[in-house]
């Protein structure tokens, strides 16, 4: 397999491992080799059904579980032509949102133990949510305990803030995370 060095250059607070990550998809993309080739497929769920008080503008909509599944469902796979929810990656069942307490919390599940993209999944997911709720939310995107052989490393580094922020001034990684988040075509 041919090796490419790919040169990153963002701020010091930059952390490694967003990088590395970086290089691995840029190297992937590069090649022919996926790391999971065959991953299982799973079925939508059935859109939401628009209630009369979700309609009603004189009531408070309260942000709540389905609707941040609904934002995140989509985001596509950065190794596969599939989403997320296709890849079982996100589930509504690990979405806990508080409206009254402004907290968001997303486990995901990446679809290998050694996934090399579950750090890019999980920072596309709360990019997705940054952008899309308002600024009084707290957002946690963590990997489902148990799931991934270097969760603890990956937790940490969606965790923090200065890493996230620093991270999405790389022009290459934002690139790769708008592609996550760009629509199919």
């Amino acid at each position: 397999m041919r090796r490419s060095t790919v040169v990153i250059t963002c701020p010091e607070v930059c952390s490694y491992v967003f990088r590395e990550v970086l290089t691995l998809w840029l190297e992937m993309v590069g090649s022919s080799q996926l790391e999971n080739a065959n991953p299982l497929i799973y079925q939508r769920s059935g859109d939401r059904q628009v209630t009369a008080q979700d309609e009603d503008e004189e009531l408070h909509d309260r942000i709540d579980d389905r609707e941040i599944f609904d934002l995140i469902r989509s985001i596509n796979d950065p190794e596969h032509p599939l989403s997320l929810e296709e890849l079982n990656v996100v589930e509504e069942i690990r979405v806990k949102a508080n409206d009254e307490e402004s907290f968001v919390s997303v486990e995901f599940t990446p679809t290998i133990p050694h996934c090399s993209m579950a750090t890019l999944i999980g920072l596309s997911i709360k990019v997705k949510l940054l952008r899309s709720l308002p600024e009084r939310f707290k957002v946690d995107v963590h990997i489902t305990p148990g799931t991934h052989a270097s969760e603890h490393a990956v937790n940490k580094q969606l965790a923090d803030k200065e890493r996230v922020a620093a991270a999405l001034e790389n022009s290459h990684l934002l690139e790769v995370v708008n592609q996550c988040l760009s629509a199919r075509s």
